[in-house]
């Protein structure tokens, strides 16, 4: 393992300005996608779509650190033939990639989740550091339903195997981005998605610990402290940034070099409201960069826009650079409402 590089590939991953472009949809997830816009999901619509983005000079270049890429996607060839690693190499960006196999039923626990894709993962991440991967994605699913659900033991065995999956890609000189999600489905208020959280991560940090992972080369990607999209109460802006922080200075060591936060669910102006929120409050306050990894809220209004047409690419790109220079500036404690139309 060398700590050095991967402590740089972390730091650059949550650069001032900058985020990270989850753009790893399964094919299952991104033919929903394409489905919603009247596209056929193919393995020639699935590249177009990608390398659009990827080609956007001015998003990529000036707002996007890192990619997240699917299986498929990292094996890609551009229309040209160039590797898609390499467009988004040449475009000043670090090429990632997802590895684990998808939240499965957690035996002994009804309704809950525990993600798989360990077996074989050694030998799998040091194939993607040779395709040109240099940090990974795994994402445990923590749901919130009533007083039961999550368990102990459901985010136990989540955080163990992020630490068992983050200890492997350090070995391969790959950054782990570990990823405890605890979803926004659901009634929970703001209180209870705290409390949760803080467990989680506490749970996580235990685990991490436990099994020798160096925190310098590693990237937190949680979600926000957030009510649930069906409580009666949705908490301020304000509120969000304020709990989120709290939560975070509680659980989250100091040697974590980046927090990169997911979506979740949030809508696009949302997710880039909160991020700024917190920011331009804390940023004096916290020993980690706060950016952002978002998928579905970098990737909504390119998609539209675009429409499955060679003719909507400059407007698709155009829409993506809009999303991706917003949330840069809420990188930067630097958004406001009234940027959104300009």
């Amino acid at each position: 393992m060398n700590l050095d590089a991967l402590n740089d590939v972390a730091i650059r991953m949550a650069a001032p300005g900058k985020g990270i472009l989850a753009a790893d949809e399964s094919t299952g997830t991104i033919k929903k996608r394409f489905d919603s816009i009247d596209v056929a999901s193919t393995e020639d619509s699935r590249r177009d779509y990608r390398e659009m983005l990827f080609r956007a000079e001015t998003a990529m270049r000036e707002h996007i650190s890192g990619v997240i890429l699917f299986d498929e996607t990292i094996r890609q060839n551009a229309a040209d033939g160039t590797p898609l690693v390499k467009v988004i190499e040449a475009a000043g960006s670090i090429p990632g990639i997802k590895v684990d196999k998808g939240a499965k039923d957690l035996a002994g626990a009804e309704g809950e989740k525990v993600t798989e894709g360990l077996d074989g993962l050694r030998e799998r991440l040091k194939e993607y550091y040779e395709l040109g991967a240099r940090f990974a994605k795994w994402r445990a699913v923590i749901d919130i339903a009533g007083n039961e659900i999550p368990s102990g033991y459901c985010i136990s065995v989540n955080a163990h195997a992020l630490a068992r999956y983050a200890a492997l890609c350090q070995e391969a000189n790959i950054v782990p981005i570990v990823e405890p999600e605890v979803l926004m489905d659901g009634d929970h208020d703001i209180e209870r998605c705290y409390d949760v959280t803080e467990f989680t991560l506490k749970t996580l940090f235990d685990e991490l610990f436990a099994q020798d992972v160096a925190l310098e080369g590693t990237v937190l990607k949680p979600n926000m402290v957030i009510a649930g999209k069906k409580c009666p109460k949705q908490a301020s802006v304000e509120e969000v940034a304020e709990a989120t922080v709290r939560c975070f200075r509680s659980a989250v060591p100091a040697a974590v070099p980046s927090i990169v936060f997911l979506s979740g669910g949030q809508s696009d102006e949302d997710a880039t409201a909160h991020l700024n929120a917190m920011n331009e409050a804390y940023a004096d306050q916290m020993p980690w960069a706060l950016s952002f990894s978002y998928g579905r809220a970098l990737q909504a209004a390119p998609l539209k826009a675009w429409g499955g047409k060679a003719e909507n690419v400059a407007a698709a790109q155009a829409a993506f650079a809009h999303r991706a220079r917003m949330n840069g500036l809420a990188q930067k404690g630097e958004w406001n409402a009234g940027l959104e139309a300009a």
